[in-house]
């Protein structure tokens, strides 16, 4: 092997082409960790409307951290993501030398078992409001389908003129809905919207005069229902 002068000037090129390339990356790295290249600005795409300045002030104080090259935006988008009312952030570089954060919000539908809030994908989140907003009561990851079925069902009630106040998901995976004023309807555990369209149907004929007194609607029979007043039994 020492006798093949070949082989022994190409593991000397390679030898010497390792050691370029590895003086170039430690140069690199070194010329990007440079103070010449700080972030000098963090910009938002628009201006939240649930998340205050100091709450992002915050994060960016606590999780942006190096300069334009070496910023960990993995980090940075996790720590904004932690805000309460923030759905999703992007975050990018922006030349010359600064960040781009695009923070989209949760938009609230409803209270979630009295204890959260679920935005209008059916997600649901921590977050304060003093906002009016329908009771939805549900089963453990159950919160996409009682949106769903809020939004088919309000939908079917518009002739009727009232709104849902509340929609529930018994653990029998039974439907109950309160309409706005205060008459509450048993919609069962199948054909949800189809029962209720049928009662929406007939309601002007029927309960219109006397809804202020009817509490409870069961619309589990198959080609009727019945109106409980109060003082009755059930």
């Amino acid at each position: 092997m020492w006798d093949n002068h070949r082989l022994l000037r190409s593991i000397a090129n390679l030898l010497f082409g390792v050691s370029v390339m590895l003086v170039l990356v430690g140069a690199a790295r070194y010329v990007l960790r440079m103070p010449e290249f700080p972030l000098n600005t963090v910009e938002l795409v628009a201006a939240p409307q649930r998340v205050s300045d100091e709450e992002l002030q915050k994060v960016v104080r606590e999780q942006v951290s190096g300069n334009f090259f070496t910023v960990d935006l993995e980090r940075a988008r996790k720590g904004f993501e932690t805000l309460p009312w923030v759905r999703n952030v992007s975050v990018r570089r922006k030349f010359p030398w600064g960040l781009q954060v695009d923070v989209e919000e949760h938009v609230a539908l409803a209270r979630w078992n009295k204890t959260a809030l679920v935005n209008t994908h059916g997600e649901v989140f921590a977050a304060q409001t003093t906002e009016v907003l329908p009771e939805f009561i549900g089963q453990p990851e159950s919160s996409m389908q009682v949106t769903k079925l809020y939004g088919e069902l309000s939908e079917t009630l518009v002739p009727m003129q009232q709104k849902i106040s509340q929609i529930s998901l018994s653990p029998r995976f039974a439907w109950q809905i309160k309409l706005d004023g205060g008459m509450v309807l048993e919609l069962g555990r199948e054909e949800m919207q189809a029962r209720l369209a049928r009662f929406v149907k007939v309601y002007p004929y029927s309960l219109a005069v006397s809804a202020q007194t009817v509490r409870r609607v069961d619309l589990r029979y198959r080609n009727g229902f019945s109106a409980y007043m109060p003082g009755s039994d059930v």
